[in-house]
């Protein structure tokens, strides 16, 4: 696998384009100067953790006694929850209350940007060609670079389609959030019962 290839699998893994609405509707309370810092904020965050499973992913989960598989189940349940709120939307926001009114961490870093599949596919490429670590790294720098290029642009988006059609776009994409979280939940267990046979 060239770098390339390596950063378009990554850069369709990171599904920026799927995470405007989510991304849009966390932000929408927060004006506009501190919605970029937050963006850049949990860019930076997901980044740091991609690259932290690509040297020392496999490692970790082992010193844990954790399976790749237990990673894509949880993954699955809180997008689950997120996309049922998209749906279903409540008043205090799509996250409930949460410290100084903006998402820290979850769920716009993890498991959105670097969700349980962008972290095992890195941690793949790290244990299965570990002397081209430096090649995955500039891969994950390039599928994440394009990745924030695009989020860092949804903010026009909203101005282009307006609140009414953002609002339906956000409910669509709850679907679609619903239906992923579920398929992420039934590969990790489908994963978990054929490692037990």
């Amino acid at each position: 696998m060239t770098i390339l290839s390596a950063a378009l699998l990554l850069f369709l893994i990171l599904d920026p384009l799927g995470n405007i609405p989510v991304f849009l509707s966390l932000l929408k309370p927060l004006p506009p100067r501190r919605q970029r810092i937050v963006l850049v904020r949990e860019l930076l965050i997901a980044l740091a953790v991609l690259m932290a499973f690509l040297w020392v992913g496999k490692y970790a989960l082992e010193l844990m006694h954790l399976r790749q598989e237990s990673v894509a189940i949880a993954g699955g349940i809180v997008l689950f929850l997120i996309g049922i709120r998209m749906i279903f939307p409540r008043p205090e926001g799509l996250m409930g209350a949460v410290p100084d009114g903006e998402p820290f961490i979850v769920p716009m870093a993890i498991p959105l940007i670097a969700g349980p599949s962008g972290m095992a596919a890195v941690m793949l490429m790290g244990s299965n060609e570990p002397g081209r670590l430096l090649d995955w790294s500039v891969a994950l720098l390039l599928a994440w670079g394009a990745t924030a290029a695009i989020l860092m642009s949804a903010t026009l988006l909203y101005k282009v389609l307006g609140a009414r059609a953002l609002t339906a776009l956000e409910r669509l994409m709850g679907m679609l959030l619903v239906a992923l979280s579920v398929q992420m939940l039934l590969d990790g267990i489908a994963a978990y019962l054929a490692s037990l046979g």
